[in-house]
């Protein structure tokens, strides 16, 4: 069972909000070093969960 399998458990809100949170973490680990790549693997994960959703552009 991977990290991701656990979203699956999950209502498609709180699934979001994890998958959101791991996404700020890992920016503030990387100090946003790899902010872009991050959203992008962010954004495949939540897709090949079925959770596509519009995202407006990050700053």
């Amino acid at each position: 069972m991977g990290i991701f399998d656990r979203f699956k458990g999950h209502g498609q809100h709180r699934a979001k909000a994890m998958s959101d949170a791991a996404e700020k973490e890992v920016n503030e680990k990387t100090g946003t070093k790899y902010t872009g790549q991050v959203d992008d693997a962010q954004q495949k994960i939540e897709g090949a969960m079925g959770m596509d959703r519009d995202r407006p552009e990050q700053q």
